[in-house]
Parts: structure tokens; sequence; C-alpha cells
């Protein structure tokens, strides 16, 4: 049975905490693994959390300030020293390919696994598989910034009732899917149009088009949200969202389930994002994270 679901293994911004490791996210998608910004000791989480180096097959890495990238040293060691597989794939903007060199030879190691460089340095798709399409939107922030997505492909959902009513079983089932036709029968008298998944993931960013552009139309959108509004002026000088900015995005973009993350240590009250989340409006379900924390990808409709 496929599997999607977002593993947290930090919450924390720029200073972890004794209850927030720097960040670092899994998305398990069916049979794959995607890492989203592994901060320090991202290892040790992955290890509390049960996810295993032969878990991740890319690596998304938004920029390169140290809480969303400092733990790309140990994560790409122990993905060689556990022989993973199958190939990875990292992404992280090209203008820090100086910062990924650093950390991918940090230290020395046995090189035993194909790590393929991505960089990304334009809005567009990074590459297709059966399931997504991994696609990057530039963000605002005092460095070079990209947020991701993943957009499953539409399909046909099939009716039994109307394939019954039709007489369409067995084999022909897969027939009709393949060719679109049998006896006569159309694929469109017996399925129904399947809007395919959508995730997105932003991280540290002002208020911009780019963030739209990812969290529309998502079923699941996991966002900073580093600031409480009455600190609006910190989060625009520093380049990031408020819980009220991060969930009005999420409620004009039409997203299902929202995910708040990067919390700043400066705060202690976590029912504070929740609070002004739905105050800005968005009614959808709404997760304040914390570390190790599973969340499922929403069914479809």
């Amino acid at each position: 049975m496929s599997v999607r679901e977002l593993v947290v293994l930090g919450t924390a911004s720029q200073v972890p905490t004794r209850h927030r490791n720097h960040n670092g996210y899994l998305l398990r998608w069916d049979a794959e693994g995607i890492l989203f910004d592994p901060g320090e000791g991202t290892q040790r989480q992955m290890l509390r959390a049960g996810v295993a180096a032969h878990d991740i097959n890319r690596i998304c890495v938004t920029h390169f300030h140290g809480d969303h990238s400092l733990g790309l040293a140990g994560v790409i060691q122990r993905i060689n020293l556990d022989r993973v597989p199958h190939p990875v794939t990292a992404h992280y903007p090209r203008s820090g390919q100086r910062f990924f060199d650093r950390l991918r030879y940090a230290t020395a190691y046995r090189e035993s696994v194909d790590l393929t460089e991505a960089p990304v340095d334009a809005d567009g798709p990074l590459a297709e598989e059966p399931s997504y399409v991994l696609e990057a939107r530039r963000l605002s922030h005092p460095v070079e910034s990209y947020g991701y997505r993943l957009v499953e492909p539409d399909g046909r959902r099939m009716l039994p009732e109307r394939l019954a009513a039709r007489g369409i079983r067995g084999p022909d089932v897969g027939r009709l899917q393949r060719e679109g036709t049998v006896n006569g029968v159309t694929l469109d008298e017996v399925s129904e149009h399947r809007r395919g998944q959508r995730f997105a993931f932003v991280m540290d960013t002002r208020l911009c088009d780019g963030a739209y552009a990812l969290a529309e139309g998502c079923d699941m959108l996991v966002i900073e949200a580093t600031f409480l509004d009455e600190d609006a002026a910190l989060a625009e000088e520093y380049g990031h969202l408020t819980a009220g900015q991060a969930a009005g995005i999420a409620a004009e973009s039409g997203v299902r389930h929202l995910v708040l993350t990067h919390f700043s240590q400066r705060y202690t009250e976590p029912d504070a994002w929740e609070r002004q989340a739905r105050a800005a409006g968005f009614e959808g379900e709404l997760t304040v994270a914390h570390d190790l924390l599973r969340v499922p990808v929403p069914k479809r409709h």
C-alpha cells in the first residue's frame, strides 16, 4: 500500500531549543522519500523518527542558511556509509554551489552511492517521475531561496457500478484504461476525473508571488511561520513570515491542510500560532508542527 505522509524531524528556526531541533522534513510519497532542508542534528532525528538513509531518494535544500543545510554533511555521509542501493538526487540553489561542495566533502569518507547534483537557478520543473512532477519557485529572502512543489498527474477513477452496468469486468477493465474503449464502451462513461494530489514546501521568505504560486490548490502546504503577527516588522526585515501571513497564503490559495513550522526561539506558547492562523481566515485542517510528528497527506476528495 502506498504511503503519503510528512515526517517532521525538526521545527526550530535559527537556534534549536530543548524541544525543537533544527529543520528537517521527510516526505514519504509512495515508494520515494524526499528530504527537505536537513539542518544540524537531522541524522539523529532520523534515528528517533524511524527514518533510514535507505528512505531517501531526493534531497531538496531551499537555501544555504545553517538551520536548513548544516545537516547535509552527516546525511550524505550516512547515505554512503549505509550503501544506499539507489541513486540520490540533490537540489539546491546554484548560487550556493560552494556551500554544497563544502558540506558534501566536509570530512574524509568513502563514496559508495551515486549522488547526482541538480542545482536550481530558475522557476519551473526540476524532475518528472511517474507519481509526481517536482517544481521550484523563487522566494524572497536575504539569500537566494527556492520553495518546492510536487504535482501528481491527474488521472481517472473507475466507477464500479457503471462498469457492472455496462458489463465491463476482469481484464477488460485494464484494456479500457489503456485503450479508451472496449466493446463500444468509452472510458468517460465508466470513470470520472481524478485530480492529482499537490504538496508544497515553503521556507524562509517574505510575502511574494512565489509563495502563492507554490501553495496554489495544495492538499498540504508546509510553510514557515517564524514570527507571530505582533512582530511583522521583524519578519519583513529578516525575510520571514508571521503566523497570520502564512495562514493568509494558505487561505487565498485553497490549501486543504496547513502545516506551520520553523518557529523562533523567542516564543514559548505554541497555541498562539493556531489562534493567529485562524484569525487570518484559514478554515482548513491546521497543524502546528512539533518534532517527530507524522502528518498524513489528506486523502483525495
